[in-house]
């Protein structure tokens, strides 16, 4: 008998592969092609590091462990195209923990995604049944590695009920939290000054609706802690006690069919009222007296009989430092009730619609927009997101002054295949330029109104500070997207309303550096669904210095603070003082290798030696303590996972986040 020669798999093509129905028995591959004959396995991938949530019931599992750095690619569309989604992860079986994902980037709604990876470290790759058990071929491509322009780290929250709607400051800190709530309790994860997100969760009494549609946070009685906006069926408030440690359930009996919801201060008499997109129904308002009365109003900020109003955002477009108002429409067809409203604030209490007369009325379909100074020339210009391709696909509209010109041609959103509900705007790498999230990719901003398209893992969701290193998070259901990005510049700019709204809500806040002037409108609600944070962030690129930052508040009160340290906040008080946070020049922590299994190795600029190191687990919990006599941490004894490692260093703190295999 003749024996049996070797088969080396990726090397003749596409092969059936053997058993993998669980992480335990994942079939190791290398750079190749396979087929997976269907999605049936036993242990349904967890946690989810794709888009597109729960609902998956099967799985099949592979293993792949590099022999040298790569940027890998994951493709599913080489054969049959079959709706299929990928979760990649490092650590033990029992606990894993993300790498990269994707859901439908591929062509007809197949798996693409690109990450890097170190050598001889293992990883786990997993596919599930979310959209289909059918079977189909994918291939694993080793390239040269590539930095990525964006980087983001998973951090699962502890579980709890509700989802991810939030981040923003709920305890008056000025440091971003995450929010999740149900109709019966408040999930808040605090973050913490040295670093951590701890968890409560504070029962409530049953609110008549929940936000199915979409949420608003701002300080509503004037207490200095934020209160919650839920539009669903109906408007329910739910409002922070004297210390935040309670919140009393406020709901309204008026029938809204509830679609964007913004706290805004619409008469600009110092409180916050609340803003509500109708869907079929003239919009809604109520307006706040400082005492606790609210009174509804209806009609008079979009006013379409049938509705229509989808996605509202209150900005100042016109540079007269009071707060104006555009509503993106989602229906499609001709009618008046479908063409997207400007309304201008008249500053004296009325307003006037002026979508047409500067070339914003069409009926191009679309749930929000994003809006923000894309060009860094002093004012506000915006995208128009396509929700479908019914009525034209995305639009870049450029703020020329006297009207807006469309500049799509040639910017990237052209090209840009996606749709969505939701499209916000904020610097995700620091280099001082917006850039858009939406439609599945993360565009980043050219500096010349052109956009290149990435894609990222995390999608649209909450966005906020929430580890305080300067960096935009982003928050999905119970995952925090850690920005991982470092080397550029940053500064915050908190606000502390003392004739204005004590947020700040409807201020512009202006810096200058060496690079030129930065904007920001501090506004409750963007996109279309989330609460994102109420605090200014400016990435500086390369620029030292913030020569100066101005607040130009509701109240026409002008504040000016002058040669401001990089790399820390600022914390303005209205007209009556200003304080500085001590910025923190980086001092970076170095822990490896990363994953680690016995032995994390440290290093830093400046010596280790006799600091005390803590590890906290994704709750914020220490689990080890020591001081360092060498610069080397024995995590042998704790379970595999996601963990950060602090270093306190004479007072001050160094932060760093590894994966115990």
């Amino acid at each position: 008998m003749k024996p049996l020669l070797p088969i080396t798999i990726g090397l003749l093509g596409a092969l059936p592969t053997l058993a993998q129905d669980n992480c335990a028995t994942a079939l190791p591959i290398t750079a190749g092609t396979y087929v997976v004959s269907a999605v049936n396995g036993t242990q349904v991938p967890t946690p989810i590091c794709a888009q597109n949530g729960a609902g998956a019931t099967a799985g099949e599992w592979y293993s792949y462990t590099p022999t040298a750095s790569y940027t890998v690619a994951i493709n599913t569309a080489v054969g049959a195209l079959t709706d299929s989604r990928v979760h990649v992860y490092l650590g033990g079986c029992g606990a894993l923990a993300c790498v990269a994902g994707d859901d439908d980037s591929g062509v007809n709604n197949t798996a693409f995604l690109t990450f890097n990876v170190a050598a001889s470290f293992t990883y786990i790759i997993a596919f599930d049944n979310r959209w289909s058990s059918n079977g189909f071929t994918f291939s694993l491509t080793e390239s040269p590695i590539v930095i990525p322009v964006f980087s983001f780290s998973p951090l699962t929250l502890p579980a709890a009920s509700g989802s991810g709607q939030a981040a923003v400051d709920m305890n008056g800190d000025h440091l971003d939290d995450v929010v999740r709530v149900t109709d019966l309790q408040i999930t808040i994860n605090h973050q913490q000054a040295g670093g951590g997100l701890v968890q409560t969760t504070f029962p409530t009494d049953t609110a008549d609706t929940t936000p199915y549609w979409s949420m608003a946070a701002g300080d509503l009685d004037g207490n200095g802690y934020n209160d919650l906006l839920y539009a669903g069926g109906s408007a329910t408030f739910m409002l922070a006690n004297a210390d935040a440690t309670a919140y009393i359930e406020n709901s309204q009996t008026e029938w809204i069919f509830c679609q964007r919801s913004n706290y805004v201060d619409i008469n600009n008499d110092g409180h916050l009222d609340a803003f509500i997109c109708h869907d079929v129904e003239p919009n809604v308002y109520y307006l706040n007296d400082g005492q606790g009365n609210l009174t509804y109003y209806q009609g008079g900020l979009g006013d379409t009989p049938d509705g229509g109003n989808y996605g509202s955002i209150w900005i100042d477009y016109d540079n007269d430092h009071d707060v104006d108002l555009f509503i993106a429409k989602c229906r499609g067809g001709v009618g008046p009730a479908n063409i997207d409203q400007l309304h201008r604030n008249n500053g004296d209490g009325t307003w006037t619609e002026v979508a047409a007369q500067m070339n914003l009325a069409d009926n191009q379909q679309s749930w929000s927009s994003a809006w923000g100074d894309f060009d860094n020339d002093g004012d506000m210009d915006l995208v128009q997101g396509a929700s479908s391709f019914t009525n034209g696909g995305h639009k870049l509209m450029r703020n020329d002054g006297s009207t807006f010109t469309n500049v799509t041609v040639g910017s990237g959103f052209d090209v840009h295949g996606g749709t969505s509900i939701e499209w916000i705007t904020h610097d995700f790498d620091n280099d001082g330029w917006l850039d858009v999230l939406g439609g599945g990719k993360l565009l980043r901003n050219n500096g010349d109104m052109t956009f290149t398209m990435h894609t990222v893992t995390p999608t649209n969701g909450p966005v906020g500070d929430l580890d305080n290193d300067g960096y935009l998070d982003i928050v999905n259901g119970s995952t925090v997207h850690v920005n991982a990005l470092t080397g550029n510049n940053w500064l915050k700019v908190t606000l502390e309303g003392t004739v204005s709204n004590t947020n700040g809500i409807g201020a512009r806040v202006e810096i200058i550096t060496a690079s030129g002037t930065q904007i920001r409108d501090i506004r409750s609600g963007d996109g279309f669904r989330y609460m994102s944070t109420l605090n200014a962030h400016f990435g500086l690129g390369q620029d030292s210095e913030v020569d100066q930052v101005t607040v130009h508040w509701p109240s026409g009160i002008v504040d000016v603070i002058n040669a401001v340290a990089v790399n820390g906040a600022v914390h303005v008080i209205e007209g009556l003082s200003t304080a500085v946070e001590e910025p923190l020049r980086p001092i970076l922590l170095n822990a490896y290798p990363n994953p680690a299994e016995t032995i994390l190795y440290l290093s830093s600029e400046t010596p280790l030696r006799n600091a005390t190191a803590t590890v906290l687990n994704t709750a914020g919990q220490p689990v080890l303590r020591t001081v360092l006599h060498e610069p080397t941490v024995d995590i042998a004894g704790i379970a595999p996972g996601v963990y950060m490692i602090q270093v306190d260093q004479e007072g001050r703190l160094l932060q760093e986040r590894f994966v115990k295999r």
